[in-house]
């Protein structure tokens, strides 16, 4: 069985990582984890459209390095903490808007399930902000995890 798991440093991705890894251990599964990055882009050329002329030179992406620093060590985290289960995993590192990249990730490469970790905000948070764990279970082609 290949299991997919979206992992973010939250306590929650953990719990959704452990509950994976019994599944694995259990049907002798092979789990791979990823983390999606999406850094922010601002422009910084006013109020006016952006014509193609002009996009590379007025946005800008912030904190890229950054965000691809700590994505990694969030994935080296988890693949210590899968060790420490019995799991040997792969983790790979995606790029762009997470619920979408880790959705379109897991119908690329055929996984069977996808497991994710949810911080159980509320409602009104939810609505506001949105949840990737909804987002995720929303446009899945695969069966979802949602682990709390």
């Amino acid at each position: 069985m290949k299991l997919l798991v979206a992992v973010d440093g939250s306590e929650e991705s953990d719990r959704a990582l452990a509950y994976a890894a019994n599944i694995a251990n259990a049907t002798d599964g092979s789990i791979t984890l990823i983390h999606a990055i999406e850094p922010d882009i601002y422009d910084t050329g006013g109020g006016e459209p952006i014509s193609q002329s002009d996009r590379r030179d007025r946005l800008i992406i912030d904190s890229f390095d950054f965000a691809e620093e700590r994505g990694r060590e969030i994935l080296d985290e988890a693949i210590e903490f899968a060790a420490e289960k019995g799991q040997d995993v792969s983790g790979e590192l995606l790029y762009g808007q997470p619920a979408r990249a880790i959705t379109d990730y897991a119908d690329e490469r055929a996984f069977e399930t996808l497991y994710v970790g949810h911080q159980g905000r509320s409602e009104r948070t939810i609505e506001f902000l949105g949840s990737v764990a909804r987002d995720v279970v929303e446009h899945a082609t695969v069966p979802v995890t949602v682990v709390r």
